[in-house]
């Protein structure tokens, strides 16, 4: 049982069960009752209705998610050693496997993935860039900031808790600096062959698209020869993994001209030639349709679009887009083509998300394979009594010849 003065829930009949399979969330609706006054981001007691114990989570009293579990284990107390614990645990699988000279950047914590629920550092060289989430997160930032300053000594640290998840949990956008120096406007990152910069204080998420390295790497080895479409292209880094595979021309198409002028510096980076990659800016659903009016053919196309799908209510309107922007794209592919084609929305299960790229062929009147499932790279694993952070998901098709 729990001590009566320990801020405590207690779950519905039955509504334990999730807990048991150690899913870490705990929904609004699931709870009975809440002793004690927690504070927003508060460690709670959890404990099923007949009192016996589950665990200890944070508490958020402004989110449909009203506690994200830190430890299933009663008997394990979350303060500053069990956090600097759950980060070196995560730290360290990455450096000792993942961070080498060909590849200097990497998530370093996956938040729920790691057992630290909100929590995201990604690595860029000597800069580390910090996201806070959730409330559990916002509660212990300080402790975690200075647990990173001691696991990873001389490393600046900067803050992008800038992004609208936040929102959900009634927090407050903010970003800056937080320990060491200010990093530069650009950062520069190797990935195997090819080089990159990265804005950790502007760009997207923390900077750069760091769980899309494997499917880079996939996209370099298929390349060679091809003219590619890659449509969202933000800063290039298909395109540069493509051109290093031996693409003879890749056409980066994104509505974003500061994107696009990163892009540009990123292919300046590689020495790539100039006539080997053009930029349009453009909104891609209207491009694509005038580049079908236009009866252009790709070899290779790339879509890696933004997240459709922000809840369960806007799943129907995504998958139209989806099935909308593959159908464009296999109209504009060349028999014998390559897809990849790509759903960053963690509420987009896989096999609805084959199922419209299915329908997007068949409306396009195209007959086509899948020669390869795509997903998050390692450093964004998979916690397999957590399928929600199984997010990015992906297919090749190939455009069968007639």
């Amino acid at each position: 049982m729990v001590k009566e003065s320990v801020p405590a829930i207690a779950l519905k009949p039955g509504r334990e069960k999730s807990l048991r399979r150690r899913h870490p969330w705990i929904f609004e609706g699931a709870i009975a009752r809440v002793s004690g006054d927690p504070q927003f981001g508060e460690t709670v007691a959890v404990t099923a209705q007949d009192g016996s114990p589950l665990g200890w989570g944070s508490y958020s009293p402004r989110s449909q998610i009203r506690v994200r579990m830190w430890t299933f284990d009663p008997s394990e107390t979350v303060d500053a050693e069990w956090m600097a614990h759950r980060l070196k645990r995560a730290i360290a699988y990455r450096t000792t496997r993942l961070l080498n000279e060909s590849h200097t950047a990497c998530r370093l914590v996956a938040a729920e993935s790691d057992g630290l629920p909100g929590v995201i550092v990604d690595r860029y060289g000597d800069t580390l860039v910090c996201q806070f989430l959730a409330t559990g997160a916002e509660y212990w930032r300080s402790t975690l900031v200075e647990q990173l300053q001691t696991l990873l000594p001389g490393l600046d640290i900067y803050e992008r808790s800038d992004v609208d998840v936040r929102g959900k949990e009634r927090l407050p956008l903010r970003s800056g600096l937080l320990a060491g120096k200010e990093p530069s406007e650009l950062l520069a990152i190797q990935e195997g062959n090819g080089q990159y910069w990265v804005d950790v204080r502007q760009g997207h998420k923390t900077g750069f698209y760091l769980d899309q390295r494997e499917n880079r790497a996939i996209a370099m080895q298929s390349a060679a020869g091809c003219n590619v479409l890659n449509c969202f292209s933000y800063t290039g880094g298909f395109s540069v993994a493509a051109l290093a595979g031996g693409a003879s021309h890749v056409l980066n198409l994104d509505a974003s001209a500061a994107a696009l002028a990163l892009s540009e510096k990123n292919h300046e980076l590689n020495g790539i030639e100039r006539d080997r990659y053009t930029h349009q800016e453009g909104d891609v659903f209207q491009v694509l349709r005038q580049f079908h009016q236009e009866r252009r053919q790709f070899d290779m196309i790339i879509l890696d679009p933004p997240k459709f799908v922000e809840s369960q209510a806007s799943l129907n309107r995504a998958a139209r887009g989806y099935k909308d922007i593959n159908r464009l794209a296999f109209l504009l592919l060349r028999p014998g083509g390559l897809l990849f084609t790509f759903s960053c929305s963690g509420l987009m299960p896989i096999d609805l998300f084959q199922k419209i790229v299915a329908d997007a062929a068949l409306d396009a009147h195209r007959e086509a394979q899948i020669i390869r499932r795509l997903a998050q790279a390692a450093d964004h694993p998979i916690l397999l009594s957590f399928p929600e952070s199984f997010y990015l998901k992906g297919f090749v098709c190939q455009v069968l010849e007639a």
